[in-house]
């Protein structure tokens, strides 16, 4: 009978080979030393700790439990381990990159292979003249934390300023589960970016360029300083966007006559309005003939009246203001000096002439505080009135004409204006109609 030999090979090494080269380095990004090469050889697959320990026994991880498939690694080192805050530090934000102190180290890696078979080896390395200090953000504040980008010209933007206590390149973004970041971009002022000092960020949430803003919710500013030798510092603060949209509506056109309904009406007493009085309101207009889109003849002294409707096809209320429906402009009045005054993120019906001094001189609210919403600045406890999303409102009045002017006959048209945004094209010179003006004996 043959007898057989069973020869049992011993375990091959896990860790033939490491070491850092050169052995000592200078990380303060003069370009001279900054960096040292760490290589590595593994025989079989393993998890992989690569460790720093001081001569008085603080510990820095450089790798931490990773996954490596046998072979030989090559990894550049510039004293820069995980974050860390040293005893009796006060640190502002989170440190999530950090250089070591000066000093001299022995270095550790350790391999653990699958059957649990650990080896580690071992040796020296000098770290002398680091850019140690962090680059620190000291302040970031968020103001006002909740806002509205809606244009509605109540909270639309937010302001974020960071300041930075040595240079360092900084990004500021938005985080929120299920949304990608968000980018912010800082302001050009007189800082460049990588200066130590203070930033501004101007966030609309992409409004004023035409885009959704990000979905209503809570979300994180988020704040990273990356100095040049790689240390690492992030803050963080909430921010809340709510009610935000991009703001549409429109003067809805009719399907058959015109869009503007214009007539001719005797003028009275009754309906003038200045600073101090409010006049009579007129009706809105009735007379089937003012359906017609024919030219209109009316003696000077009487009123060019009005009427439209405005629908609001966003999915945010759209802010108005005054006057009311059914207030009659003297031809020399605007909204002002009846008490008016533009403003900006505001939507409010105009008409305009050809004579006219200005764009749309007279203006009206899109409804009043029996047929519009309300609403209250956090900030200023002051309320405003709004048109709901998805909702129409009749809008009408009146410009007593009392002028012939260069022009007659001219042409009068209609305007939807979001003032200090636009009166966009598909709202303006809606419904031009010829107005004669006679005079009579």
């Amino acid at each position: 009978m043959a007898a057989g030999l069973m020869i049992f090979a011993p375990p091959q090494v896990l860790i033939p080979h490491a070491s850092f080269d050169p052995a000592v380095i200078s990380p303060n990004a003069d370009g001279e030393d900054d960096v040292t090469i760490f290589t590595y050889t593994l025989t079989r697959r393993a998890i992989v700790d690569i460790v720093l320990e001081s001569d008085t026994g603080e510990v820095f991880f450089f790798r931490r439990g990773e996954r490596r498939a046998a072979g030989s690694y090559t990894v550049a080192f510039s004293g820069v381990v995980e974050g860390y805050v040293r005893e009796g530090e006060d640190v502002s934000g989170e440190v999530l990159r950090r250089l070591i102190p000066d000093g001299v180290y022995t270095w550790r890696i350790t391999a653990v292979d699958a059957s649990g078979q650990s080896e580690h080896l071992s040796g020296t390395l000098i770290v002398e003249h680091g850019d140690a200090p962090l680059p620190e953000i000291s302040e970031l504040t968020v103001f006002p934390p909740v806002f509205t980008p809606n244009q509605d010209g109540i909270s639309d933007r937010t302001a974020i300023n960071v300041y930075l206590e040595k240079p360092a390149m900084l990004t500021v973004r938005l985080e929120r589960d299920s949304v990608e970041p968000i980018i912010l971009a800082q302001r050009m002022q007189d800082r460049r970016s990588g200066d130590a000092g203070r930033y501004l960020f101007d966030y609309d949430g992409g409004v004023d360029l035409g885009a959704e803003p990000p979905p209503d919710g809570e979300y994180r500013v988020v704040a990273d300083a990356q100095d040049a030798v790689g240390q690492r510092v992030r803050r963080t603060a909430a921010l809340t966007i709510r009610d935000g949209g991009k703001p549409l509506a429109e003067i809805v056109a009719q399907p058959t006559g015109a869009t503007v309904v214009f007539e001719a009406q005797p003028y009275q007493d009754a309906y003038e309005t200045t600073r101090s009085v409010q006049g009579a309101r007129i009706s809105p207009p009735e007379d089937p003939r003012g359906l017609s889109m024919i030219p209109i003849t009316l003696p000077v002294g009487d009123m060019l009246v009005f009427k439209l409707t405005v629908e609001n096809y966003s999915s945010v209320p759209i802010r108005t203001t005054g006057p009311a429906p059914g207030t009659v402009y003297q031809w020399d009045q605007r909204a002002s000096t009846l008490g008016w005054f533009d403003e900006s993120g505001a939507w409010r019906v105009g008409i305009d002439c050809t004579t006219a001094a200005s764009d749309y001189p007279w203006r009206w609210a899109l409804g009043d505080e029996t047929t519009l919403q309300s609403g209250v600045d956090p900030f200023t406890g002051e309320s405003f009135l709004y048109l709901p999303a998805g909702a129409r409102a009749v809008v009408w009045g009146a410009v007593r004409m009392t002028e012939i002017e260069a022009r007659n006959p001219q042409n009068c048209w209609a305007g939807l204006i979001h003032e200090d945004v636009e009166v966009s094209l598909r709202n303006n010179n809606v419904g031009a109609r010829q107005i004669e003006l006679v005079r009579v004996d």
